[in-house]
């Protein structure tokens, strides 16, 4: 087993998580310490003022600066790691169209902290025909495969719902052999998350996001915008499917007109809407959906999808991991993956037309 550090700096822009876990690349031998670093108010607008530039834009750099600096003051807190899985931070995703573009450097970071860093897990898969996205279903596969073995989950097939910037859902069937096997995985982006609703809460209340879901709780959805909105072609499309997080800009739009309160009601339908809408693309059906990312913190979030998914809808804490730390220790879990040459994404999580191995490998020298 190698000791690894995975880091996960998300959509929502609200700072880098770090965190341990013991692995081959294959099962989970356990979990380790964790941390969290904010970004401030000012570093929070350099990364949203790049949002949808590619490498070229002039704002990149600086951006890129960040990203890396952020990541190594986080890493050196984690001298035990043997090797970093280092995501970077998405600022635009096009897998049909110019690629995907996570600005920060694995070679830049490998030397900040002297330790080899893997990275760019996403470039290879779009490169091969693949939507570059989501990558966490193979973790939540392997997490799956962990829970029935510490007696947390039955031997049967379970649904994760990442709730991040953007949402993505992994149907996973922990009896399967092997991740990258057709019939263990089916996933993809299911549409707007905590993102909109982010956003919402700093042009309008100059806060970072709505607390628990009060706000959202207090309002009234409005049913014409949310009509709209889930009649996008998108949800008609077949999975696998990825998206950016301004792929739906026109919702914020949309919203702009009702009280805030209204505002953050409708967004929270609209996320638990798409949730709903894209339950039929997966294979077989499921015992459980369980949540992890920043919205299960959400009360409105988590009541929306249990009333509109009719199952189960539980915090991934249930089963004995942590929702706050799960997207950080699949990139830990991923880079000890790519170092043995074993597929990150495939056919059914990502559309590529056959697994693929993503992710480069620096070294300190």
């Amino acid at each position: 087993m190698i000791r690894a550090l995975g880091m996960m700096s998300g959509t929502s822009l609200d700072g880098v998580n770090a965190a341990m876990i013991e692995t081959d690349g294959e099962k989970i031998g356990g979990f380790g310490d964790s941390a969290f670093r904010a970004f401030s108010d000012n570093e929070a607008a350099v990364l949203h003022a790049a949002l949808g530039s590619w490498q070229d834009a002039p704002c990149v750099p600086e951006a890129a600066r960040l990203v890396q600096d952020s990541h190594a003051d986080l890493a050196r807190r984690f001298p035990q790691a043997q090797v970093v899985g280092f995501h970077g931070q998405t600022l635009a995703h096009d897998p049909r169209g110019r690629g995907t573009h996570q600005a920060g450097s694995g070679v830049e970071l490998a030397r900040a902290i002297d330790r080899p860093v893997v990275w760019d897990f996403r470039s290879e898969d779009v490169r091969q025909g693949g939507e570059g996205a989501p990558l966490v279903p193979f973790f939540h596969w392997a997490c799956a495969e962990w829970a029935v073995g510490q007696g947390h989950l039955p031997a049967a097939p379970v649904a994760f719902l990442n709730l991040g910037g953007v949402g993505n859902i992994s149907w996973v069937d922990p009896t399967a052999s092997a991740p990258h096997l057709d019939s263990a995985c089916v996933a993809f982006d299911t549409g707007p998350a905590n993102a909109p609703l982010n956003d919402l809460m700093r042009e309008r209340l100059h806060r970072t996001r709505d607390e628990g879901g009060a706000l959202a709780t207090s309002g009234q959805a409005d049913r014409a915008i949310l009509a709209d909105f889930l009649a996008h072609p998108y949800f008609a499309r077949p999975a696998p499917k990825s998206l950016d997080r301004d792929q739906f800009a026109g919702l914020a739009d949309a919203v702009r007109s009702l009280e805030v309160a209204d505002a953050a009601a409708t967004l929270v339908a609209a996320m638990s809407g798409s949730v709903a809408s894209g339950m039929q693309w997966l294979p077989r059906g499921c015992s459980q959906v369980l949540v992890c990312g920043g919205g299960r913190h959400n009360v409105a979030m988590m009541a929306a999808l249990n009333h509109d998914l009719g199952i189960p809808v539980r915090p991934v804490e249930t089963i004995g991991l942590d929702g706050d730390m799960l997207e950080a220790q699949a990139f830990g879990w991923m880079a000890v993956r790519v170092m043995r040459g074993l597929p990150v994404s495939g056919p059914m999580t990502t559309g590529a037309p056959a697994p693929v191995c993503g992710g480069r490998i620096s070294h300190p020298r």
